[in-house]
């Protein structure tokens, strides 16, 4: 995956790069591939930049900005900077207050700046004066290397390592373990210093090649997703051909359930199922998968359901936490069901799987399934498939939820789900449950299940 696609770039972005890790490379490499999509890019710091890197960039213009033009900037990615102090062998950075100014001066698409400096180092907390995040950033990426797990806490790994026992509490010398490095990346005196309100955050833990830092990797996105500020976290090795293998964000499950089973005679969400009914056994199925947020979306019979719900232990109240959620207009079809759904979901969630109540074959494995494919292509929709049929549930990429919103009638996804389908943006995974194609309409149809 290209860092662009895994960051949400888009058209008119302010990007601050903090922490450690690569951010240079990081910053060059998203220029590149920024430009060769046609884009006018520029590269800056807000701090310093040492001058051997500024060899790094396709152009370096070391003029101050108000000499530039549009018609100056060169079509390659350009580094921005005012002049190389010779005492430090540094190239002195723009201002935060320019820095604002050159999308609208300037015309240019995207902008990526590195907000403060690791001194090499692949982990650091910020010092009192940085990072220097200019208010019109849109796009904060904290990073680190995963190669400094493991290593002692001092500063022959790790840019600070004071400041880091100052957020931490950790002692010097000891192993930096991923539980440092999440508490100080989502600490607001560290990665999220200086974080302007409107910006989305998205980590990046640089230096994952091989499928053990993966997993590794895996671990603590898990603690960085336990800040609502992160967004999401990417996950690979920035110099490679494919600087991007994963990235983990907040999936939910919205379960319909508003219907009122006209064809099968009865309230089917109510029908016995196991130790309770397909409902409760729907909604059990999403809580056992990686889900974060379970939206659960009631209609007809709203209150025997959540009295079902309640009986088996699930609910706003208990352990097992579910968002429940009313539709008055579950009469009007499908689509209202999946609107008040997307309504009850959390700010920071990346993508939604949408589960019908009467498909009692479908399993834990198979959301599993569709949340890491979800991860290694971000793509907008992911449904799995059986033998090579299309089947249920779909998870939609948050990129389709406006679409998703806009559908009427006794709808659901399908329309969006072919939409993607047809401009081969989606994506499918094969499964070995053949419930994903089954559904209950009748009640001769429970035995097949």
């Amino acid at each position: 995956m290209k860092l662009s696609h895994a960051l949400r770039i888009q058209r008119r972005d302010v990007v601050a790069l903090v922490g450690g890790g690569g951010k240079t490379s990081v910053m060059f490499r998203l220029g590149d591939e920024l430009a060769a999509q046609g884009w006018r890019v520029v590269t800056t710091t807000s701090t310093h930049i040492g001058a051997n890197q500024v060899g790094m960039a396709p152009h370096a213009i070391l003029q101050p900005t108000h000499e530039l033009t549009v018609s100056s900037l060169p079509d390659s990615p350009t580094l921005l900077v005012g002049q190389i102090d010779p005492r430090t062998n540094k190239a002195s950075g723009l201002r935060p207050e320019i820095i604002d100014r050159i999308l609208p001066e300037l015309g240019v698409d995207v902008v990526i700046n590195e907000a403060d400096g690791a001194r090499m180092r692949p982990f650091k907390a910020p010092a009192d004066h940085e990072p220097v995040i200019p208010s019109s950033t849109t796009l904060v990426v904290p990073m680190v290397g995963l190669d400094v797990v493991g290593r002692p806490l001092e500063g022959a790994h790790v840019h600070r390592p004071e400041r880091v026992v100052a957020l931490t509490g950790a002692e010097w010398g000891q192993p930096v373990t991923p539980e440092m490095i999440a508490a100080v990346l989502t600490h607001p005196q560290g990665g999220l210093k200086g974080v302007p309100p409107h910006a989305r955050v998205v980590a990046l833990i640089n230096k994952v090649e091989t499928e053990t830092q993966v997993e590794a990797a895996g671990r603590l996105a898990e603690l960085l997703l336990k800040a609502p500020q992160v967004e999401a976290v990417a996950m690979g090795a920035v110099q490679g051909a494919d600087p991007v293998r994963r990235v983990k964000s907040r999936v939910a499950v919205v379960v319909l359930a508003a219907g009122e089973s006209r064809r099968f005679g009865r309230l089917k969400q109510l029908e016995p199922w196991g130790d309770g009914t397909l409902l409760t056994h729907a909604v059990e199925v999403a809580l056992a998968s990686q889900a974060g947020q379970v939206v659960v979306v009631l209609g007809c019979q709203a209150e025997a359901c959540r009295a079902a719900l309640e009986e088996a232990g699930i609910g706003p109240k208990h352990e097992q936490s579910v968002t429940l959620v009313g539709n008055p207009d579950w009469e009007e079809g499908q689509s209202t069901s999946v609107r008040a759904g997307l309504a009850a979901l959390e700010e920071n969630v990346g993508g939604a799987i949408f589960h019908l109540a009467d498909q009692p074959g479908v399993t834990p494995a198979v959301m599993e399934a569709l949340i890491e494919r979800h991860a290694s292509t971000l793509a907008p929709v992911v449904w799995p498939e059986y033998q090579g049929r299309r089947g249920n549930p779909v998870l939609f990429d948050r990129v389709a939820f406006a679409e998703l919103g806009k559908l009427s009638g006794d709808v659901g996804g399908k329309p969006v789900l072919l939409a993607y389908a047809r401009a081969n943006a989606a994506e499918r995974v094969a499964v070995e449950e053949p419930g994903v194609l089954l559904d209950i309409d009748s009640p001769r149809d429970l035995p097949q299940v």
